[in-house]
């Protein structure tokens, strides 16, 4: 539906409004910026239309943001009506070069301009050359922050310590990783019987189920499936060996092992199918009386 305007010498204007997760801080709050929006539009005698708000969304790309996208065709149903997008910093509509400009550019199609409520803006050549070169430094500011976090994450690993979510049988306390008493004692018996050469994939995931033995993913609990186990039974994190597609390096973990490396290496073999005197246990029963494991 176009808005329009009831007095034809005040400008309309528009809001947009973000914060991402990590900036939810009473400086970067949804509310403090729309009262310094707010007073900038009142300051130029622009009359506010509409407000967008995008809360726990980061600027490093246009996609997933759906407010944003949303104010974009708004404004092109409405370029008539609307003067302006006010925000309370540049860095609000993206924290990446190419994406601040193709905003600019759609926006500046439908004439309608950007005013930063913090920062200097406008239309002469000046101005949005300034307008550039921030939106350069919000990418760069982003670029520094992405590379400090890998270099953290990394020194992190080789130090032995977890990031992210550890696997089944552990949780993480207080930044470090510990035996997860409702699962621990069943995982260590799921890789002994593993172990034996006597049990499936799909066999092991249907007796953690009947253990009640449950996976936590983002809070919500899942049954345990086969490919989770063919993937748990391959992991060194068990023997206390941290690994990542990241780095080439194996390091020695902080955390608890489970099994002994003799054991993870007999359930290789048990998946491998090379351990001909494990996995043909079950036939020599047949011939024997009994099986013998080794």
């Amino acid at each position: 539906m176009e808005i329009v305007k009831n007095d034809n010498s005040i400008k309309g204007a528009i809001i947009y409004l973000r914060v991402s997760t990590e900036e939810q801080v009473d400086n970067f709050s949804l509310e403090t910026q729309e009262k310094i929006c707010r007073q900038e539009a009142e300051r130029r005698n622009m009359e506010v239309v509409q407000i967008f708000k995008e809360e726990g969304r980061s600027a490093k790309n246009i996609t997933g943001r759906p407010v944003l996208i949303g104010m974009l065709e708004f404004c092109r149903k409405n370029k008539r009506t609307i003067d302006a997008l006010i925000v309370y910093r540049l860095d609000r509509l993206s924290r990446q070069t190419v994406d601040f400009l193709a905003i600019r550019k759609k926006l500046s199609e439908n004439e309608i301009a950007i005013i930063s409520a913090s920062e200097p803006t406008g239309n002469s050549p000046t101005e949005r050359f300034i307008e550039t070169m921030l939106a350069s430094f919000a990418q760069m500011d982003n670029d520094v922050r992405s590379e400090r976090t890998k270099n953290g994450l990394k020194a992190r690993f080789m130090a032995g310590l977890t990031s992210g979510v550890p696997p089944l049988g552990y949780k993480s306390e207080n930044g470090y990783v510990v035996k997860d008493l409702n699962t621990w004692d069943n995982v260590k018996k799921a890789w002994e019987l593993m172990g034996t050469g006597t049990k499936s994939l799909k066999e092991m995931a249907t007796l953690l189920n009947e253990w009640g033995v449950e996976q936590n993913f983002h809070g919500k609990k899942h049954i345990v499936r086969k490919q989770a186990i063919g993937r748990m039974f391959r992991n060194k994190y068990y023997i206390g060996i941290l690994t990542s597609g990241k780095y080439p390096d194996e390091v020695r973990g902080q955390h608890l092992a489970m099994v002994s490396e003799a054991l993870f290496y007999r359930v290789q073999a048990v998946i491998d199918g090379r351990n001909t005197n494990i996995a043909n246990s079950k036939r020599n029963v047949g011939f024997f009386g009994t099986a013998f494991l080794g």
